[in-house]
């Protein structure tokens, strides 16, 4: 006899403002990603400033969202890295269905390696790692490192409140949220 069980449900994951407003998008197939829920969006976006005219980067970045949102509210371009080929596919969907793909970039590539070689620089960098690697304060050491961020650039984590940002990033911080297991932490630097 086979017993079979409910699949947990996962919240149906959509743009929530500017001119992609109320758009669904596609959630990445199976269990491999986490998706960024509307809450935690809006406390991001509530706190950072204007996207207008702003280049983003999406690392770790499982379906896209964040850097879809940043591009709905008026960013000029985003730039997806994930090494999930099934990510990848979710965040090319994801751009085809929203009609952005001119001003969009997919990597399928790992994240270090990615930054090491990363010709561009960005305004705002949207960091969400896999909760507990001890990936965190490794990309921030590298995205820092590499000069991959613009002078007054954010970057933007989300993370599990298990793994804690480095104190030598701790003089950046500009805000932290907790919610639930997740931690929201923006951190900036430069003038």
């Amino acid at each position: 006899m086979q017993i079979c069980f409910p699949q947990k449900e996962q919240e149906e994951m959509r743009i929530i403002a500017g001119k992609f407003k109320k758009a669904n998008l596609f959630s990445v197939p199976g269990n491999i990603s986490r998706p960024t829920t509307d809450f935690l969006k809006e406390v991001i976006f509530s706190v950072l400033p204007d996207c207008a005219q702003k280049t983003v980067l999406d690392l770790f970045a499982g379906t896209g969202s964040l850097g879809l949102e940043s591009l709905s509210r008026g960013a000029i371009s985003a730039v997806f890295v994930d090494v999930s080929s099934r990510a990848i596919h979710t965040i090319n969907s994801n751009i085809s269905k929203l009609n952005c793909e001119d001003i969009c970039k997919v990597y399928h590539r790992r994240v270090s390696p990615f930054l090491k070689t990363c010709p561009e620089q960005f305004d705002l960098i949207f960091l969400d790692p896999p909760y507990n690697k001890n990936l965190v304060n490794k990309t921030i050491e590298l995205i820092c490192q590499k000069k991959v961020m613009k002078k007054k650039g954010k970057i933007i984590v989300e993370h599990s409140k298990k793994e804690i940002i480095s104190e030598k990033w701790k003089t950046g911080l500009e805000y932290e949220k907790v919610s639930g297991e997740s931690v929201i932490s923006i951190l900036h630097y430069g003038d």
